[in-house]
C-alpha cells in the first residue's frame, strides 16, 4: 500500500500527554479544571472540524469548544492569528492533529495550555501513497518513498475515529472528573453511532461493479483499506499538489482498464484538475468529502450525514449490485 502528504512522526511526549492521563489531573482535586473560564464548562479548542466533532459530542453541555479553522477554509493553509494564539492560552485544554496544520503544531507547542491531546498518538498511523488498498500494492515499487508518508486522515475510517473518540473521553474525564460520567455515556454513544455508520459502509460496499475510485488527493486511503476498495489518487496526500503527466496517463488508462465511472473531488480545494481529467478520459465527477469543515455546500451538517452522503456517491460511481 502507499498516500502521500507531510510526515507525520509520532511524538512520545504528545502520546504520554494523551494517554497518561493521571498527571494531568493531579491538581484537579474536586474542582475541575474547567472552573477557570468562568462558566463552570471545560473550555476546549480544536484545531479543524473532526476534532471540533469529536470534542462537542463528547463534551455535550459540559464543553465550550471553538475551532481555529473557520468554515470553508482549507485546514492545511490555516496561519494562526494572536487572538487565537491567545484563545490556546487560556484554554482547558487542546485538541489537534499533530502535522497536519504546522501552524498549529507551532502554537500548541509554544502554548502553556495544559491538556494537549494529539488524535494520532490515540491510534495507529499507516503509511499510504496516490495508491491504497486492493491492487495498489502491485505497484508499490514504481513509486518513490517521496510519495509517501504517514497518513492523518483518520478520521475517515470510522473504527479509527472510534479509537479516537475513546481516548479524547478518557482524558475529559480526568480533566473534569466531576463530570466523567457523562463523558462516558456521550463517548459511549458516540462509538456506537461511528460503529453503526461502519456497518452502513461494509454493508453498502459488499457488492460493486467495480473496487476503484478516483480522487483528487490520496484523503481515503483509511477507508478504501477498511472495505476492500481502491484509491487512486491525482496527486499524494497533499490536495495542493500537481499531478505529472505520467500520472494523469496512468490514471486514464487504469480507468478503462477498472471500469471507473467516475473522477472525485472535493469541496475546499479547486476541481479543475478532477474536471479536466475526467473530460479528458469521458468519465463523470461528483464531490467525496473528505470532512475538513462543514459549509453550506457540504452535502449534510455534520461529520455522520456528511459520511452518509460520501457512502451513496461511492456506491453510485462503483456499482452497488
Amino acid at each position: 500500500m502507499n498516500v502521500r502528504r507531510r510526515l507525520i512522526s509520532g511524538s512520545a511526549a504528545l502520546a504520554a500527554t494523551a494517554l497518561g492521563l493521571g498527571a494531568l489531573s493531579a491538581c484537579s482535586s474536586d474542582s475541575s479544571a474547567a472552573d477557570g473560564n468562568g462558566s463552570g464548562k471545560l473550555d476546549v479548542v480544536a484545531s479543524f472540524y473532526p476534532m471540533q466533532y469529536l470534542a462537542e459530542q463528547i463534551g455535550g453541555s459540559h464543553v465550550n469548544v471553538s475551532n481555529l479553522t473557520e468554515p470553508g477554509q482549507e485546514p492545511h493553509d490555516l496561519e494562526i492569528s494572536a487572538r487565537q494564539t491567545a484563545q490556546l492560552q487560556e484554554a482547558d485544554a487542546v485538541l489537534y492533529l499533530k502535522n497536519l496544520q504546522p501552524a498549529v503544531d507551532d502554537a500548541v507547542a509554544q502554548s502553556e495550555v495544559k491538556t494537549k491531546i494529539d488524535a494520532t498518538s490515540l491510534t495507529k498511523l499507516e503509511e499510504h501513497g496516490s495508491e491504497v488498498g486492493g491492487h495498489a500494492a502491485e505497484h508499490d515499487d514504481e513509486h518513490s518513498e517521496e510519495e509517501s508518508g504517514l497518513d492523518p486522515h483518520i478520521w475517515l475510517d470510522p473504527v479509527k475515529y472510534a479509537e479516537v473518540a475513546e481516548g479524547v473521553g478518557r482524558v475529559f474525564e480526568k480533566e473534569d472528573p466531576d463530570n466523567a460520567a457523562d463523558y462516558k455515556k456521550n463517548t459511549a454513544a458516540l462509538v456506537e453511532k461511528l460503529d453503526g455508520l461502519n456497518t452502513q459502509f461494509e454493508t453498502g460496499l459488499k457488492n460493486t461493479r467495480t473496487k476503484v475510485f478516483i480522487t483528487t488527493h490520496s484523503a481515503f486511503g483509511y477507508l478504501a483499506e477498511r472495505y476492500g476498495l481502491t484509491e487512486e489518487a491525482i496527486t499524494g496526500l497533499d490536495p495542493e499538489s500537481e499531478p505529472s503527466a505520467n500520472r494523469v496517463r496512468e490514471l486514464e488508462e487504469m480507468a478503462k482498464a477498472d471500469g471507473v465511472s467516475t473522477v472525485f473531488y472535493e469541496t475546499l480545494v479547486s476541481d479543475k484538475t478532477a474536471k479536466t481529467i475526467a473530460s479528458d478520459a469521458n468519465l463523470k465527477t461528483d464531490v467525496l468529502d473528505p470532512i475538513e469543515g462543514i459549509t453550506d455546500k457540504s452535502k449534510g451538517s455534520d461529520y455522520i450525514q456528511v459520511m452518509e452522503s460520501n457512502l451513496k456517491a461511492l456506491q453510485t460511481a462503483l456499482g452497488t449490485k
